[in-house]
């Protein structure tokens, strides 16, 4: 009997924990509630989910320096880097402001935080409501955020240059020295005579295809962490999430589809010169993991093993661009940093001409590269840009929209993770490379 294909099995997983979650809410009594089954049940889940979620993050560190290592020094020498270091960084740069630029305007024209030209005091109230029923572990992100400086924006130039490359890998999960290193030393090998430039060229090669192996491994049960993941967060926040602030929500979700749905897969059948169909086909796996745990860093073992197997894209060419783009290119998380900082703006009646609003844009760009790919990361950033804005109650408001964050949270990784994947499939196609069978045909 044939295996069902895992992207099946995902989805599969993610309606089974929906529907599972709405009836522990709805339906299982009282006399269950925080201290029975029930509480059990989600305490349980959120176990096997964060097991789940440590074994992808256990395999990122060696995943990252053995692809790019082996990738770039197959390279030829330096050339051969600038070459598609240029392109990478020129498309992250294009693809992210087009994302932000998306989200401003929406957020002028639709006005989430308004109703008939002034501030939306319904919104406002909920605002101080969810910010009084927020948890402890809310507000003690909050509390964190608040402490960060504005000088915080040059942490993304010293990160490029770790003092500890060791500690810079398990650093809130901020990857940008480790990949600097990385090239660097794949770069240093190029300059290594042939024996031994061959020798560790084979080593990480090997480590390469051996980290491919054991995330196989961790995929193979990833619909039982699917539904552990998706589980407590149904459970917690109910279907009623998707209706509370419902023009703030669909502001948000029709910025990420447009970007999604529209902007990139242009940028595939014009620029690349690829069917997008066959690019999310070939993407499916990658796109609903990155849904379902809300971390692009988590994902980049997934995303990697599916543009190279399904879509054909080189290992040089993915071990560059992918590890690169979970780190600096944040499409989804810099489109929803402006639309919360406008949208919170004109909640709280702050009027933000062009010149405030290009700001806004400017620090979401900046702010979006050094954001950790996990989950709530872009917090702190949302909270910085507030209070240089010089928004009232930025805290309230963002612990607010933290209260109902995980689904916008969840949908904008998928957009940054498939903004990657279409980085690395263009700039394939740029280096002459043939993809999706087209040696075939």
């Amino acid at each position: 009997m044939k295996r069902l294909a895992l992207h099946w099995q995902i989805l599969a997983a993610l309606v089974l924990a929906t529907l599972t979650g709405v009836m522990f809410r709805y339906l299982v009594g009282p006399e269950l509630g925080e201290e029975g089954f029930a509480a059990r049940a989600i305490e349980t889940s959120k176990f096997i989910g964060d097991l789940f979620m440590q074994g992808l993050k256990m395999i990122i560190v060696p995943l990252i320096v053995t692809s790019v290592i082996s990738g770039i020094a197959s390279l030829q020498g330096v050339k051969g880097f600038g070459r598609l270091g240029g392109k990478t960084f020129a498309f992250y740069a294009c693809s992210s402001l087009v994302a932000v630029v998306t989200g401003l305007l929406l957020v002028n024209l639709i006005q989430p935080g308004m109703v008939d030209g002034q501030p939306n005091e319904v919104i406002r109230a909920a605002f101080d409501e969810k910010a009084a029923e927020a948890s402890d572990a809310d507000r003690e992100k909050v509390a964190a955020a608040n402490e960060k400086e504005p000088k915080d924006f040059l942490d993304t130039i010293k990160m490029m240059v770790p003092p500890n490359v060791f500690k810079a890998a398990t650093d809130n999960g901020q990857m940008l020295g480790v990949i600097v290193f990385s090239l660097l030393f794949a770069i240093a090998i190029t300059r290594l005579p042939a024996d031994e430039m061959k020798t560790l060229r084979e080593f990480f090669q090997a480590g390469n295809d051996v980290m491919i192996t054991v995330t196989r491994w961790i995929m193979a049960v990833s619909p039982i962490g699917v539904y552990a993941l998706m589980f407590p967060v149904i459970y917690e926040n109910g279907p009623q999430i998707f209706v509370e602030m419902g023009s703030y929500f669909g502001t948000v979700i029709a910025a990420l589809a447009f970007h999604f749905c529209i902007t990139l897969p242009l940028v595939l059948k014009f620029v690349a010169k690829v069917n997008p169909l066959d690019h999310l086909r070939a993407m499916r796996d990658a796109l609903l993991l990155a849904f379902s745990t809300a971390s692009s860093s988590g994902t980049l073992p997934v995303t990697m093993r599916c543009i190279q197997d399904n879509a054909g894209v080189s290992k040089r060419t993915a071990s560059f661009t992918l590890p690169l783009g979970a780190t600096v290119n944040m499409d989804g998380t810099a489109l929803y940093e402006c639309v919360a900082v406008v949208f919170v703006a004109q909640v709280m009646g702050v009027h933000m001409g062009f010149g405030e609003q290009f700001v806004v844009v400017t620090a979401a760009l900046l702010t979006s590269i050094g954001v950790a790919g996990v989950p709530s990361a872009s917090l702190v950033a949302i909270l910085l840009i507030l209070k240089n804005s010089n928004v009232p109650n930025a805290e309230i408001a963002v612990v607010a929209l933290l209260s109902v964050d995980r689904i916008l949270d969840m949908l904008r990784t998928a957009v940054n993770v498939f903004g990657d994947s279409c980085a690395a499939v263009t700039i394939a196609k740029s280096e002459g490379e043939e993809l999706f069978g087209e040696s075939a045909a």
